[in-house]
């Protein structure tokens, strides 16, 4: 599911960090990229009053980076992003704990979280990658030649 963020708001409740760091839009978007990628999740992550680094942060593939300027805020442009995607909203869920936001995401058919909820769930260790992150087991070579001669004799007895 995509989700559309409001980056400061998701700062402020995220565990270990502070809207007084210097980088903390580098480190919520490091963050963000390593739980869209182990989920599989479309990120879009909207922030306001842009930090010096802005110009240098890049999106990535699961996570598209805007930068809002002033007089427009954060919710103002996750607001016009829903009236965008239309009937496709309900398909989004928005990230802020601010209840207007909150109350256009749900007017839109979009899912809202508030943005303590959405930090637990991405601090949570293996949060959306329960299936990607399985080690694949070691074999040794019996094992795989067993294995392989298994699935020969199947395919054998299906021919059959």
């Amino acid at each position: 599911m995509p989700y559309l963020i409001d980056g400061h708001n998701l700062i402020a409740a995220m565990p270990g960090m502070s809207l007084a760091d210097l980088d903390d839009e580098r480190t919520l978007m490091q963050r963000l990229d390593h739980y869209a990628r182990h989920s599989r999740a479309l990120i879009t992550l909207y922030f306001d009053r842009g930090s010096l680094a802005a110009p240098q942060m890049k999106s990535s593939a699961r996570v598209k980076i805007h930068f809002v300027r002033a007089p427009r805020t954060a919710d103002d442009a996750i607001r016009a992003h829903l009236q965008r995607l239309g009937r496709e909203a309900a398909n989004w869920t928005v990230v802020s704990s601010d209840r207007e936001v909150q109350a256009a995401a749900r007017h839109a058919g979009a899912r809202s979280l508030d943005s303590q909820a959405f930090a637990i769930q991405i601090a949570t260790p293996g949060a959306g990658s329960e299936e990607l992150d399985k080690p694949e087991p070691d074999l040794g070579p019996e094992e795989i030649e067993a294995w392989e001669q298994l699935f020969r004799n199947q395919k054998h007895d299906r021919s059959s």
